[in-house]
């Protein structure tokens, strides 16, 4: 093979093919979500793949501007691909529905774009599903968000997932407590979202905290289980900001048993995402044997101000092929290519075959008509090479 031919049949790092099962398994997943979301009041929204640098990172621009691909266009701006569909949204939000009328509901399936190390379930494109509810800052707003992420699994097929929630407010106001730099809050911030536990008690270490204090830290990756870890916590947090997020975490709590989903629920005071926007509520989805989240979300209040234009929000975001590798493993999927009638015809047939073909089509039926007179042999040998339930042979 001539090295040019062999290289254009390779694909860039971190990309993949969906084959025909594959993408109809895709397909079928991001209709569901799609349809559910509709149900629950949220309407699509659709942005482009491409924005300028300056919009993707407002507000976020050192810590996720490495993991972006960015490109100039013909007046040398900065331009990337978008790497998650909330900064996008925000900005039309700002731009052009300014005066929309609050609560604003957004939906969408999109892919985006970042530097991975690529894996199963973990690509540099990936796809995504998910929703952002703009207006209310409260509890209802955010249950409403976590209940339908639950829902939007169980809709997918999948039943054995925990959901894992912290909130952002309980570990500032333990920073604030203890009067941290800007260099070590961040620093600390780091260690939990990568769950580095030695570096973490590394960091802890090398401050001048009172050893209670320090224990305090260091019992942050402990601090999850269900409802009466919150109690344990409120014991453990001497400030009013800490406390005020745990009683935000037992309203939303309440909400989730209304919702009838409580049973997905766990609290994990200890989670911090991965984008610096967010400002309260956070959870992530974990199904068994997957070492990274189906989906993540949580509330951002200041992000549209970022945009000028407060808005205080929350959202989540599933993952489109997690989902697919979390339903395969779970036994769940029964996908298939559905496939009803090959219809294939004598030499001067085509007329009579291609008027059967589209009456069986109106009925909603799927249909293949064949490209070429064949005997029947051939098109019964082709029917079961391409799985087609019957065959209609015109003679």
């Amino acid at each position: 093979m001539k090295p040019m031919l062999k290289n254009s049949l390779k694909i860039p790092y971190g990309t993949r093919d969906f084959l025909p099962l594959e993408a109809a398994c895709k397909r079928s997943i991001e209709s569901s979500l799609m349809n559910l979301f509709t149900k629950w009041g949220y309407d699509e929204i659709v942005t482009p793949s491409i924005e300028y640098l300056d919009t993707l990172t407002i507000g976020n621009g050192q810590a996720i501007e490495p993991h972006m691909f960015k490109f100039f266009d013909r007046q040398n701006r900065t331009l990337a691909l978008r790497h998650e569909m909330t900064t996008p949204i925000a900005r039309v939000v700002a731009s052009r529905m300014r005066d929309a009328v609050r609560p604003l509901k957004f939906s969408y399936v999109s892919n985006v774009f970042r530097y991975e190390q690529a894996q199963a379930g973990r690509q540099c494109e990936f796809y995504q599903a998910g929703v952002e509810f703009m207006g209310p800052s409260t509890a209802e707003a955010d249950a409403e968000i976590i209940a339908l992420a639950i829902q939007g699994l169980k809709q997918c097929g999948l039943e054995n997932f925990t959901v894992c929630i912290g909130q952002i407010e309980f570990i500032n106001g333990l920073m604030s407590e203890f009067n941290f730099s800007d260099e070590t809050q961040i620093n600390i911030r780091e260690a939990l979202e990568k769950r580095n536990l030695v570096k973490l008690h590394e960091i802890i270490e090398q401050t001048q905290l009172p050893e209670r204090s320090k224990k305090i830290l260091s019992s942050l990756p402990l601090l999850h289980g269900d409802k009466e870890i919150l109690k344990k916590a409120w014991d453990i947090a001497c400030n009013e900001q800490s406390r005020r997020a745990l009683d935000n975490l037992s309203a939303i709590y309440q909400l989730l048993e209304s919702y009838g989903v409580a049973e997905f629920v766990k609290f994990d005071l200890g989670v911090i995402r991965d984008f610096d926007y967010y400002t309260g509520m956070v959870f992530e989805i974990y199904t068994p044997e997957m070492g990274f989240p189906l989906c993540g979300g949580g509330r951002y209040d200041r992000m549209l101000s970022d945009f000028g234009a407060a808005c205080p929000s929350t959202g989540f975001a599933l993952g489109i092929e997690r989902i697919m590798l979390a339903v395969e493993r779970e036994g769940a999927s029964s996908e298939t290519l559905k496939k009803d009638c090959f219809v294939a015809y004598t030499p001067g047939k085509i007329k009579t075959a291609i008027e059967s073909a589209q009456r069986k089509r109106n009925e909603g039926l799927v249909v293949e008509l064949a490209p070429y007179a064949m005997t029947k042999e051939e098109a019964e040998a082709y029917q079961k090479e391409k799985k087609y339930a019957s065959l209609l042979y015109v003679e």
